[in-house]
Parts: C-alpha cells; structure tokens; sequence
C-alpha cells in the first residue's frame, strides 16, 4: 500500500510538471489542452434529459405494455456523417406495477443533435424510434408491436430512476469527475505535448462504467439496416361541422395506392393522435387538432381507389 501511495504521488507530481512545462513552453497550446478537459468533462458529466415518451407494446416472451423514454445525452456521441451508424444507449427494462396495471420502462439515449435534426423532420423522428424499438429487441429478444403513438408526458417514471438506470449509478457513487480525473494518464499528456500538440487527449470512462451489468453498451446501429421503402401517404385531413358551424367530427381520408385489402391495414387512435401502419410500405402519424371520441371511431376501405376513411366524432 505505501509503495502504491509512492507511486501515485509520483505519478501526479510528474503530471504537474508537464503541465507546468507545457504552460511555459507553449501557453497557447496549454489553454487549448485545458478548454478541451473543460468540455469534455462537462460532456462526461452531463444528465441524460428526457425527449420524449412513446407507448407501445411487448408482444414476446409475454405480453406487456412497454414505455419508451427517448432522451438526449451529451455523452453519446454524434455520427460522424450521415452515412456512418446512429450511437445511442439502452438502459435496462424495468418493470413497474400502479394499481392493476403492469408496464416495463426502457430508457434510451441519443445525442441531442441527432434528436433535434430529428424534431422537425417526421421520417427522421420515426427512424430513430424504428432504430431505438430494433434495438430492443435484438438487445433483450422482445418481440415488440411497431405501433406506437406518442403519449402527451415527456417520460414515464421519475427523471431521476431514469439518470440511474442510463448512468448506472446511484446518487452516492464516487464522484463521477473523480473517476474522469483518475482516467488522465501520464502518457496522453506526453503524447499531446510532444508527438503532436495540436492533438489533445479525451477523458474516457473506464470499461467497467460502460460494460458492466448496471450500463448497457452503446449500440452502433446502422441507419441502412432499417432504411426500408416506408412513405408517408397522401391524406386529406378535415373537421365536418355542423349546419350550425358546430365541430362534429374529424375525417381522413388516406391514399394507398398498392393496396387492396383493409387486412393490410394497421390502426391505432387515442384521443388526440391517429397511427396507421400499412403492410411496411406506408406509415402515416397525425396529431388531431381536437379531441375524439375513440370508441365511437370508424373506418373504411375503397377497394376502387385504394382509400382509407377513417371518421372520428368529436368528444
């Protein structure tokens, strides 16, 4: 033990002063070295922060309703173009009971950049959750539902059961900043200091913060695997009113072409959204401009002109 303590004292005095040379020998070189470890360690620090929910449902191993938080985290890296694989994290199912209902809960994490490219862009939205869904199954061999709609709350459970479940770890762990500044080694410095100074080391978590059992890895996932031929079809969204200009009910009307049979057809509807899923060519999601009344909804299939119509009375 005291030889270890030796060692170590060694080792942070010798770093001390290869900061100290590289302050004296390149300024310019050590403020950068020190902006880049200020911003990689707030990254590293970062709180994964909640998106947005969606519900949907596992079908295997039994079934069960399933909630998906999608969050943005700092510490999940960017892809590097648009063609190399979409980064995130999964972090464990967990399983929760209110009153008779039972549900499972699934974190999962991207880049905040990723996310809000994705927040206008409604293909790119439903690809990272096509993306985030795969991911679950192959990561934990569900069998899930691809119908889903978005829930009107931005997370299910606290935000602070899901930070522990993306983290892996509790409120009264070691310092993760500590961690980061064991992780700096004396080589990294050198290295940057001697064999190319426009280069400067990254903090790394240690490999038993991201492999172990309370921390899922990141799952590199290619946006080709998924990228199959889905489009969004022509609709015609409107509100009948009535003689009196009173709202009645919502009516859509969908074109799809290609389709002849309403068996094919894959519809979800709440109160204030409408999924509908169509034999892995068509996906269409609306949010409604007015509540419905879901049990009163209706649909029917043109079979001469390959159309949808979906009425929905108003509540």
């Amino acid at each position: 033990m005291e030889t270890s303590s030796k060692g170590l004292l060694t080792q942070v005095t010798q770093f001390w002063n290869l900061l100290d040379d590289l302050a004296e020998s390149d300024p310019e070189g050590y403020e950068k070295f020190i902006q880049q470890q200020l911003k990689e360690g707030k990254q590293l620090c970062a709180d994964p922060e909640p998106q947005l929910c969606l519900q949907t449902r596992i079908l295997k191993p039994k079934e069960k309703i399933l909630f998906i938080n999608l969050c943005q985290w700092t510490r999940i890296p960017a892809p590097q173009s648009a063609t190399h694989p979409v980064p995130l994290t999964v972090g464990k199912p967990e399983d929760t009971t209110e009153t008779s209902d039972a549900y499972t809960i699934i974190d999962v994490a991207y880049n905040p950049d990723v996310l809000q490219a994705a927040e206008k862009n409604q293909v790119k939205k439903n690809q990272l959750i096509q993306m985030a869904m795969k991911c679950i199954e192959e990561q934990f061999q569900f069998t899930l539902s691809h119908s889903y709609h978005i829930t009107k709350f931005r997370i299910k459970g606290s935000i602070q059961r899901m930070k522990q479940n993306l983290m892996g770890i509790q409120t009264d762990s070691i310092d993760l900043r500590e961690k980061m500044r064991r992780e700096l080694t004396l080589g990294q410095i050198r290295s940057s200091t001697m064999s190319n100074p426009d280069h400067f080391p990254q903090l790394l978590l240690r490999k038993d913060q991201v492999s172990g059992k309370a921390v899922c890895l990141i799952e590199e996932i290619s946006s080709t695997e998924i990228q199959v031929e889905i489009k969004i079809p022509a609709y015609e969204l409107k509100i009948v009113h009535d003689h009196n200009e009173k709202p009645l009910k919502t009516e859509l009307k969908v074109e799809l072409p290609g389709i002849n049979s309403v068996s094919l057809c894959d519809l979800s509807v709440s109160e204030d959204d409408l999924l509908i899923e169509v034999s892995e060519k068509y996906r269409l999601h609306l949010n409604l401009p007015k509540p419905i009344d879901t049990e009163m909804t209706t649909a029917k299939f043109i079979k001469e002109n390959s159309t949808l119509i979906i009425t929905m009375p108003l509540v």
